[in-house]
């Protein structure tokens, strides 16, 4: 599988001329979570959970950069928190993740190892190129589990049929499901992390070999 073509807007390279994505894609065969996937998962948040509060979260270099570029978007950072702050905070307080499928869960392991918000899909649920602008006013959008979102001032993905991602909150038109045959995942990373891309990217790849079936990503930062 190649990387499909993804076009960065210029209002989005403006304000952060260093603006690095980390990017993977591969077949998978999604499944429900093993045991091997549970148990390096109830490792990882117990650590998370006796060195991590709210105050450390929020100082967390990775964290740190997403939230500054919402802000210089004019998003409130806080009211609309990317998705890895969402899910620290979550195990920082005792009440571990959701459990999804084998594919959402090894990418919200390695988002909370990371503080980097993980945009993951269904690569075939998405028409056309992808671009990654900034959301517009009253801009169509359903989040997975948080029903229509605003997401005026937020980065966001478009297809040709739309909005379809943010690193906040996934979309339930391009969620990944049983049926998801091939993924899509993308890591934007404002301040241009290079190395932390490339860590993150490393442990999903390393992840989806070892915890999902048929797989084979290919990974690039960029």
């Amino acid at each position: 599988m190649s990387i499909p073509e993804i076009i960065v807007e210029s209002e989005i390279q403006q304000a952060f001329p260093q603006f690095k994505m980390g990017y993977l894609v591969s077949p998978v065969a999604v499944s429900e979570t093993g045991n091997g996937l549970n148990a390096k998962m109830t490792k990882v948040l117990e650590d998370i959970g006796q060195r991590m509060d709210a105050e450390t979260i929020r100082n967390l270099s990775t964290v740190k950069a997403t939230k500054e570029g919402y802000k210089a978007l004019g998003k409130d950072p806080n009211r609309y928190r990317p998705a890895a702050e969402s899910l620290l905070r979550r195990v920082s307080k005792g009440k571990g993740l959701y459990q999804v499928n084998n594919v959402v869960d090894c990418l919200n392991l390695v988002s909370v190892e990371t503080g980097l918000s993980i945009c993951g899909y269904d690569l075939d649920k998405i028409d056309g190129i992808i671009r990654l602008g900034v959301g517009q006013s009253e801009e169509p959008y359903e989040g997975i589990g948080r029903g229509l979102l605003n997401i005026e001032k937020l980065p966001v993905f478009r297809d040709s049929k739309g909005a379809f991602g943010t690193p906040t909150s996934d979309s339930v038109r391009t969620l990944i499901d049983k049926n998801t045959r091939h993924v899509l995942m993308m890591l934007p990373s404002f301040d241009g992390n290079v190395p932390a891309l490339e860590a993150a990217l490393d442990n999903l790849k390393k992840y989806l070999l070892e915890f999902v079936g048929e797989t084979h990503p290919e990974i690039k930062v960029k």
